[in-house]
């Protein structure tokens, strides 16, 4: 994934942008940058590897010796940024946050006129918003340069560009990921997290809506390109990837979790001891489930973050695999002889909730009951990097699939989507049994969706469904 932040402000704008870019780490594991303008010193630019400290530790140095009015700042986990760049509109700044899915088309394409030529490589392979940058710069002017990227993408985008007028924020066409813009005396600024600003002295101006342009300067915001009327906001967002104190197009991350828990204990009848989530997210879906179910809440093992770093971190599974396990510290006085209810935000690869349900069997509990928070990720996610899979094969569902139809291609999926089929109701006790639970029982499509609250029109639920 990714996040970003943004101040225009009347003074000095790096304490503001250091702590908003900060308040996004949940987003990003591998790369966090900064960039200024300062009027008299022009653009001022630093990045560094995050993937061993955290973000505040290593740009501590650049909170005290960068300076300027404008800055914009990225988590990510990919690629460096934000990049500076100088073309005929003139040197910006420009940070992204999203997917493309053709990039190899896009490079061809643009190497044809024989007009450019790109240096910022990220593992290897070209960096994306270098990209997205070389698509602005094909038009005259920035509004059209950011449209015509945004279009050329397969996938999903959203676009911070800094000039020396100020802040271009462009949220991608369909509101597949936030964009938030709050509002202080002296300043205004931009968020992917609505909470990020709160502290430090912002309110809540607006959200853009999907594919809306608008220009951000210490004096106002400037809507420059109206919003669609369509949005495919993803729904993921609540149920993993949002911090809990954030909301989305009005809709709070935590209430939305407790809400989907509850609606997990209406269709569940599983006898139980007690309630646990699976930190950190999964914890909030389980106060919710033991608030409707009336099974006490309880927390089986504590989450140890001090100095373990996030398990998604490395790039090596096997390395994440053990991180995750390392960082869980039982408590033997809770799980000895209890059946438990665990609730998980989803199930993906499978491998983590596997060690996670062996080391409380190890840890002495009789049962183990598995709840996950959202329906079986059946398809691999094309508009933001939420899995770094690089097949749908990864993915425990398809892998059950294949194997139940013992094949991996032509698959009837929507069978298997469908929890009133026997297709699903063979696909979940196959899982279950492959991971060793007790009992395994999914979120159904339906009841997620009005945990959220918005109409699914309104929703991205391709993983779960493959309707775009």
């Amino acid at each position: 994934m990714g996040g970003f932040f943004g101040v225009a402000s009347k003074g000095d704008c790096v304490f503001d942008l250091f702590f908003g870019t900060d308040y996004h780490s949940h987003l990003g594991t591998r790369r966090g940058g900064l960039a200024v303008y300062d009027d008299k010193e022009g653009f001022d630019r630093s990045i560094h590897n995050i993937e061993n400290a955290p973000f505040r530790t290593k740009f501590e140095k650049e909170s005290v010796e960068m300076s300027g009015r404008l800055g914009i700042g990225c988590i990510s986990d990919y690629e460096p940024q934000p990049l500076l760049i100088r073309s005929h509109h003139g040197t910006y700044a420009i940070a992204t946050v999203g997917r493309i899915n053709n990039a190899a088309a896009l490079e061809e394409e643009i190497f044809k006129n024989r007009s450019t030529h790109f240096l910022e490589m990220s593992g290897g392979d070209l960096n994306a918003t270098e990209l997205i940058a070389a698509l602005i710069n094909q038009r005259d002017n920035l509004i059209d340069g950011i449209r015509y990227a945004q279009q050329a993408i397969e996938g999903s985008i959203t676009i911070l560009v800094m000039t020396p007028k100020g802040i271009f924020a462009a949220r991608d066409l369909m509101g597949r990921t936030p964009a938030i813009i709050g509002r202080k005396e002296d300043a205004y600024c931009v968020s992917f997290e609505s909470f990020a600003f709160l502290n430090l002295g912002y309110s809540q101006y607006k959200e853009l809506g999907p594919g809306e342009i608008a220009l951000i300067t210490p004096e106002g915001v400037t809507t420059l390109a109206e919003p669609g009327k369509e949005m495919k906001i993803c729904t993921f967002l609540w149920v993993y990837y949002g911090y809990p104190s954030s909301s989305y197009e009005g809709v709070s991350v935590e209430k939305m979790r407790y809400a989907c828990g509850g609606m997990l204990a209406e269709r569940d009848n599983v006898e139980a001891d007690t309630v646990a989530g699976v930190p950190d997210s999964g914890t909030a879906h389980a106060i919710g489930y033991a608030n409707r179910s009336g099974l006490p809440f309880s927390r089986p093992f504590i989450k140890y973050t001090p100095t373990w770093p996030r398990s998604f971190m490395p790039t090596m599974q096997t390395k994440r695999d053990l991180i995750a396990k390392m960082k869980l510290i039982p408590v033997h006085e809770l799980i000895q002889g209890r059946r438990l209810v665990l609730i998980d935000d989803s199930i993906v690869r499978g491998t983590q909730l596997r060690e996670t349900t062996e080391f409380l069997y190890q840890s002495g509990a009789k049962e183990v009951h598995i709840r996950t928070a959202c329906p079986p990720l059946v398809y691999g996610c094309k508009y933001v990097n939420f899995s770094r899979s690089t097949s749908e094969l990864e993915l425990i569902s398809r892998r059950v699939i294949a194997r139940l139809e013992g094949r991996q291609d032509n698959l009837p999926l929507e069978k298997y989507t469908n929890p009133e089929t026997e297709q699903y109701q063979r696909m979940v006790e196959e899982i279950g049994k492959e991971m060793n639970f007790t009992s395994l029982r999914f979120h159904r499509l339906d009841d997620m969706v009005k945990s959220v609250g918005i109409d699914k029109c309104r929703l991205c639920t391709y993983c779960w469904d493959g309707k775009e």
